[in-house]
Order: C-alpha cells, then sequence, then structure tokens
C-alpha cells in the first residue's frame, strides 16, 4: 500500500512527507511484516517479525530469546514497517516506540485468540510479545520522474508540476 501524495501535508527538513497518525495506524494495519529493535547486550539489534495491530499496540509470537526478554523487563522497543515502489521512487516508513511486555493475562490471551497472530519462522512460539504504541510517526517520499537530484519533490503525482 502506498500514500498518496498529497501537497498540503507538511515536509520535513529532509523532504520527506509527515504521515498523520491516522495514516500511520492504517499503514501499520495494512503490512504482515515489521522489524523490532530492542538493545541486546549494550548493542542495537533489529528483527524481522510478523506481527498483527491490536488497537493500540502490536501484537508478535515468539519464543523465548531476545524479543521475549526485551519484554520480560518492559523495554522501551522500536518497532519499523515500511513499503516502496521502485518505479516511481516512491516509499513509506511508519516507527513505533514503546514499552514490550508479554502477554501473560488469560482473558487477553482469549481475546486475542482469533487474531491472524502466527509466527512465520517457528511453529513453537507460544508466547505473545506487545508493543505499546506510545510514539508514533512516518514519513512518505515521492520522488518520482520530476524529482530534482538533490531530493526536492514535484507534484507530478497530480499533474500540476509544481516544486515543493
Amino acid at each position: 500500500m502506498l500514500v498518496d501524495f498529497d501537497p498540503e501535508t507538511p515536509i520535513d527538513r529532509n523532504g520527506l512527507r509527515m504521515l498523520s497518525g491516522d495514516e500511520c495506524m492504517a499503514l501499520l494495519a495494512s503490512s504482515p511484516m515489521g522489524r523490532v529493535g530492542v538493545v541486546w547486550d549494550v548493542l542495537p539489534v533489529i528483527l524481522p517479525v510478523n506481527y498483527v495491530l491490536d488497537g493500540d499496540r502490536i501484537l508478535i509470537r515468539t519464543v523465548a530469546g531476545t524479543k521475549l526478554a526485551a519484554a520480560l523487563q518492559h523495554t522501551v522497543v522500536a518497532f519499523e514497517v515500511d513499503g516502496y515502489d521502485p518505479f516511481d521512487h516512491s516509499g513509506w516508513s511508519v516507527l513505533v516506540r514503546g514499552p514490550a511486555a508479554e502477554l501473560t493475562d488469560p482473558v487477553d490471551l482469549a481475546r486475542i485468540s482469533h487474531l491472524p497472530l502466527r509466527a512465520w519462522a517457528s511453529d513453537e512460539a507460544d508466547r505473545t510479545m506487545a508493543i505499546e504504541i506510545a510514539l508514533l510517526s512516518g514519513r512518505t517520499v515521492f520522488r518520482g520522474p520530476g524529482a530534482d537530484g538533490d531530493g526536492t519533490l514535484w507534484d507530478w503525482h497530480h499533474g500540476n508540476g509544481h516544486r515543493h
């Protein structure tokens, strides 16, 4: 899913269009794969995961290991999901930051049991990690056939050829 280019939304100092909270949530809901970033042995680790969005949290099935260890300590983690179109050089990225925790409440586990949350990497993934969406941000870029080499955006998407 790509984000429509809207010339009315703010552009950050790097020339990227900032996404609204609603756009970020829609993009999070549209993708089954993302990356979770944790600190392990004082070094950053980024791990690919499949997930589902459950209201204001991201759910991941996992086994004992790095991700679960972070969740058990209620560590603040990063979660990122993105998409791109190599033809028109457009893309988007959504970043979530928030505390991770293992879900252990039987009522909560029963409530989410109907969600399409199955680990792709291991049939033995029997634990559920939740990341609370405490901080949410997103950016999109559309360079397309009218972009300058310096990253200046041209509004070719809407056909008027104006610089942004």
